[in-house]
């Protein structure tokens, strides 16, 4: 027979058994992590290496982010009810095991706060609007104006193969702690490395890229609403998407099955085996799929086929001078079509950080030119962090990334809060958002 404390060692491994190979390192900005093993060791290893960071960005969301008024328990009893007995065992494992690498490090969350913190996005965003739809009879939006991102192959780029960049726009507190870059090795199905919120599972900022070479952002889709909550987690299918993809034909399967509605995005794709390209409109009702290998696509909030509009968007101006994210769009064509034949990582960082708006004839980062910044007239939302990889890159299983503003500009809180003192409620959250390097993450 065991002796007792060696039969608690089996039932509790102790961090140093669980961590495995799994290791963090800190470069400009980011939180590099890199874990693998099964579900819950990936999880555990998760929690146990970000705990300060997932805590911190728990407590932010909590005291400044949730949607509609609902406290924290709205939130861990809704996705208890909607998503958990959906997920696949998995997922439900690695969210377990978050929770457990977190107590590890002293931090006191459960299964159901890993899981409403996970689906925050789909919960405050989409269920919650349908919800007040269904009880007032108004059609309710709650979709944020979020990312702006290209893909390019063919004739477009440099070398013919695929280049994809990505620039992440959220409200700046909980901006700032979408700085974690993870490099997961499960134990089945693809090696991923894509950037997330610290704690989500699947990203939240959507750019991701896998070891069969599937490459995959996306931006979202202004005014829509609609959800369905028989349907499987948005969080979910991202997640088993980048990590379960061969090809795009896959991506958009596992995209589709099961689709709720909840974080309708443009997803933009490739596949750097063939370098052929896609455009997902995931809508509800209307899901249409463009793919091609000589051309670009792009996305920056904007709703584009014109049945998902009538049916599935309550707001939509196509006209540039009245919105920001159709400027957004004619800087997009106008940049990848000048450049038609010369677009590599270099030209998308540059692209990404460019600060004109074309339609208006100003320069100057605004909400409405690709490095968004909102706070140059009191607000608290723009471009907080920038991705671009190329067909060589997701072979490699590499990407570029600059945390902060596409351009390397900055924002000092002190001297933001002396301009606009309305928004000195953010003083205990919001921090300096300094200039940070280019840097390299490739899988270790």
């Amino acid at each position: 027979m065991l002796p007792f404390l060696a039969a608690v060692a089996l039932l509790h491994p102790q961090p140093s058994a669980q961590l495995g190979k799994a290791f963090r390192e800190e470069k400009a900005g980011w939180v590099y992590a890199h874990l693998e093993g099964k579900p819950h060791d990936i999880g555990y290893q998760y929690g146990y290496l970000l705990a300060p960071e997932i805590d911190d960005a728990l407590k932010a969301l909590r005291a400044t982010g949730l949607e509609g008024g609902k406290n924290w328990s709205w939130y861990r009893d809704e996705s208890k009810k909607l998503f958990w007995a959906k997920l696949d065992p998995e997922y439900r494992e690695e969210l377990q095991g978050l929770a457990d690498g977190l107590a590890a490090k002293g931090f006191k969350y459960d299964v159901w706060d890993m899981l409403a913190f996970n689906s925050h996005i789909e919960l405050g965003g989409y269920y919650l609007p349908w919800l007040e739809s269904q009880q007032t009879g108004l059609v309710i939006s709650g979709a944020k104006e979020s990312c702006s991102a290209f893909i390019a192959t063919g004739s477009t780029t440099k070398d013919g193969k695929i280049v994809m960049g990505h620039n992440l726009w959220w409200d700046y507190i909980m901006g700032q702690r979408f700085n974690a870059m993870l490099d997961i090795k499960p134990a089945k199905g693809n090696r991923i490395l894509m950037d997330a919120l610290c704690g989500m599972i699947h990203s939240g900022s959507d750019y991701a890229i896998n070891s069969a070479g599937i490459m995959l952002c996306e931006t979202t889709i202004s005014g829509f609403h609609g959800f369905d909550p028989n349907g499987l987690p948005e969080f979910m299918r991202m997640r088993k998407a980048i990590q379960y993809s061969n090809n795009l034909d896959d991506m958009v399967r596992i995209f589709k099955t099961g689709n709720n509605g909840g974080y309708a995005n443009t997803w933009l794709m490739g596949d750097a085996k063939t370098n052929e390209i896609g455009k997902l409109q995931l809508g509800l009702k209307n899901v249409v799929f463009d793919r091609t290998k000589d051309g670009f696509y792009v996305g920056a909030n904007f709703p584009e086929d014109p049945k998902l509009i009538k049916e599935e968007v309550s707001w939509f101006n196509p006209d540039p001078m009245a919105n920001g994210c159709m400027r957004r769009k004619k800087r997009w064509t106008s940049l990848l079509t000048e450049n038609k034949g010369k677009v590599d990582e270099a030209m998308a960082q540059t692209f990404l950080a460019d600060t004109y708006d074309e339609v208006l004839g100003t320069h100057g980062a605004s909400g409405s030119t690709l490095c968004g910044r909102g706070d140059v007239s009191g607000g608290l939302s723009g471009a907080v962090n920038t991705k671009v990889a190329t067909s060589d890159s997701v072979r490699k299983m590499s990407l570029w990334a600059r945390m902060g503003f596409s351009d390397g500009s900055e924002l000092i809180a002190a001297d933001f809060f002396k301009k606009f003192p309305q928004q000195k409620w953010a003083e205990p959250y919001l921090r300096d958002m300094k200039k940070q390097p280019w840097v390299s993450f490739t899988s270790q």
